[in-house]
């Protein structure tokens, strides 16, 4: 189980990212009866939940993790039919780009799941543990921030010149989330500096209660 007290959250956050780095670095693990090698292995291992416990988001995150820091199968192997070359340059830049938007998307929920919308009066016996919550929410949302900044990044190799007129049809939702980052209709930051900002006024609100507000 995923564990609920605050302290805990973040050792063991702290305690996950390290393992994901140590298995990054580490011979691959025998999984589901066979070796997971490639990217385009772990992605496949990224899931959806209905419900988004944390546990369930934490476990996305290694998947993704993974598949930023692994070799990319033959492109016969890709998730998409590669012609040439140039095509094989494009589909990795995207593949990056929206596994970086995964992970922007996962540390937000997760994000939310500690993050206290409000700080009403009532809540000041739990002050403590209430701001050691925002913490881990500011966290979580500040890891977004970095994936989203990377996001862009590739999503602007993808966007160059040379790869004017190329559409990659069987990523199309690819291509389409590249298209909107570099329109701007699509901007995390907006959207994590927002939640940054109201998560900082939640925080004052805590700190400033006392016995004399409850």
């Amino acid at each position: 189980m995923f564990p609920s007290d605050t302290q805990d959250v973040k050792k063991y956050l702290k305690f996950f990212l390290l393992l994901t780095i140590m298995l990054s670095v580490s011979k691959p693990v025998d999984l589901h009866a066979y070796k997971i090698l490639y990217a385009e292995q772990f992605y496949r291992l990224y899931h959806q939940h209905f419900y988004q416990y944390p546990e369930d988001t934490m476990e996305n995150i290694h998947y993704l993790g993974m598949a930023l820091r692994s070799d990319f199968a033959n492109p016969l192997n890709a998730l998409a039919t590669i012609e040439n070359e140039k095509e094989w340059e494009k589909y990795r830049y995207l593949f990056y780009m929206h596994v970086n938007l995964k992970l922007v998307d996962s540390y937000l929920k997760l994000g939310m799941k500690y993050d206290k919308r409000n700080a009403y009066f009532y809540n000041y016996p739990w002050k403590f543990s209430n701001l050691d919550s925002l913490e881990t929410a500011e966290e979580c949302y500040r890891y977004a921030l970095n994936f989203w900044e990377d996001a862009i990044e590739w999503s602007d190799k993808a966007a160059e010149h040379k790869f004017a007129w190329m559409f990659i049809e069987e990523i199309q939702f690819w291509e389409d989330e590249s298209f909107r980052i570099q329109t701007g209709d699509l901007n995390y930051q907006k959207t994590i500096n927002r939640e940054l900002d109201r998560l900082q006024k939640v925080r004052e609100a805590f700190e400033a209660m006392d016995q004399n507000t409850y």
